[in-house]
């Protein structure tokens, strides 16, 4: 039986791999020669990915790959991506393909606005807090001032503070709801600090307020922290043409159109759908979040929470027609950093940026937004023309060749085949084998 390791932190790399390998492979050497196999021959470039985590024992690679031809408000991009599913890339490119003659994708910033909240207990008057919240407003400014001068000096910084008295939905449960404007920064840190110093003067200020009795005088901070859902840091994209341009092999333009509006609708009222709708769409705003050096999982946790804000689960995109014209859109919130954190750090997050004309926050935000609405629409075209499993299972099949250990010649040999006939798992078995025999 295994038996728990004190001061793992403190072992070096190699002190850590031989642990691992020894207590939880079947195989060490082996397995000690792959996670050797990944680190980066050069030592620099290995010691700045060490550092990003804790306990690094070795690097854990994506593809990094490019989707051609996105014209979005009039420019045309080459849009980084980082993802491990086949058939994304190639879907993000057929769609920016299909629409850079159609006018391309037009964007807009709605709104930059981040929030975060200091979370508080106060059993007590609420009409007194109110007036000492009021009244301690201008200091809370004030403490902050070291930490706010230099975002402020680029037009950013503390935008408002507005206290909630929330007992009715847990007992004396209060909040400082805070919004701030960070520009290309993601903010984090900056918000945390700010949220911090506010905990730290209300309750000082508390403590001296000559209205409050002993007990309200004792406010309990429970935690101070930024939040990641941002219904105010929105960004919109939109494609649009006359139906007669979406005609669509035995499909009509209008018929085509017809059958996205059923399936956008489907996806707007069945919650089932909905979240392999926007699954889809996160496909191509991950994958460039990824390849940007941006949190993922921030973005997840706020799109998904938007996605039910009507109070359901619901569709991230929406399609209208008006007069001959067939518009497909997307409103989704996106808090995004251009600067800071692995932006400045990773080698490749540096030539993602590059590649896309090193954008401020609000330009990434609409590129990113654009490769969600173009994922959505390349899934929606499958979906209601030749199905979703035919162009998927094509982009699969190297993969199921490679699991299957066939060489160059059968790979060159079965990819031949099967631009003609079904790919399955089993098809494609029976197809190497039956090469092999011969």
């Amino acid at each position: 039986m295994n038996t728990p390791v004190e001061g793992f932190s403190k072992l070096s790399k190699n002190q850590k791999i031989e642990w691992v390998a020894k207590h939880f492979t079947t195989d060490p050497e082996s397995a000690k020669l792959l996670l050797e196999r990944y680190w980066n021959e050069d030592p620099e470039v290995q010691k700045v990915h060490d550092e990003f985590i804790e306990n690094t024992i070795s690097n854990y690679y994506l593809p990094f790959a490019v989707a051609p031809n996105f014209l979005i408000n009039d420019k045309l991009y080459a849009i980084p991506m980082v993802i491990e599913e086949s058939s994304v890339v190639a879907a993000a490119s057929k769609a920016a393909k299909f629409w850079l003659n159609k006018g391309g994708f037009k964007t807009e910033v709605l709104g930059t606005e981040k929030i975060g909240q200091v979370h508080f207990m106060f059993h007590g008057n609420d009409q007194k807090l109110k007036k000492f919240f009021e009244e301690v407003k201008p200091k809370l400014f004030q403490e902050t001032a070291t930490i706010t001068q230099n975002m402020e000096k680029r037009g950013g910084g503390i935008k408002a503070i507005e206290l909630r008295c929330l007992g009715d939905k847990m007992e004396g449960y209060h909040q400082l709801h805070c919004t701030f404007e960070t520009l290309d920064a993601m903010g984090a840190n900056f918000i945390n600090s700010c949220l911090e110093q506010f905990a730290k003067t209300l309750k000082e200020e508390a403590k001296q307020y000559a209205d409050f009795t002993e007990n309200e005088k004792d406010i309990e901070v429970v935690m101070s922290i930024l939040s990641n859902y941002v219904p105010n840091c929105l960004v919109r994209a939109e494609v649009s043409c006359a139906l007669t341009a979406l005609d669509e092999g035995q499909m009509t333009g209008a018929e085509f159109a017809e059958k996205i509006i059923q399936a956008v609708t489907i996806a707007k009222v069945e919650p089932h759908r909905a979240v392999t709708h926007n699954k889809g769409v996160m496909n191509g705003i991950d994958a460039v979040v990824l390849a940007t050096g941006n949190d993922f999982r921030a973005i997840e946790a706020g799109v998904h929470a938007y996605a039910s804000k009507d109070g359901s689960y619901s569709s991230l995109t929406h399609v209208k027609i008006e007069g001959d014209q067939f518009k497909l859109s997307i409103e989704i919130p996106l808090a995004l950093g251009t600067v800071g954190g692995l932006t400045s750090l990773h080698p490749l997050v540096k030539l993602a940026l590059e590649i896309l004309g090193r954008p401020s926050a609000e330009e990434l935000m609409q590129i990113i937004a654009v490769a969600g609405l173009a994922q959505n629409f390349a899934a929606l075209r499958s979906l209601v023309t030749t199905g979703i499993q035919k162009g998927h299972m094509k982009m699969h099949l190297m993969n199921m060749l490679n699991q299957m250990g066939a060489t160059e010649s059968e790979k060159e040999q079965l990819v031949a085949y099967f631009k003609d006939h079904t790919v399955t798992n089993a098809s494609v078995k029976q197809a190497l084998e039956k090469i092999q025999s011969q």
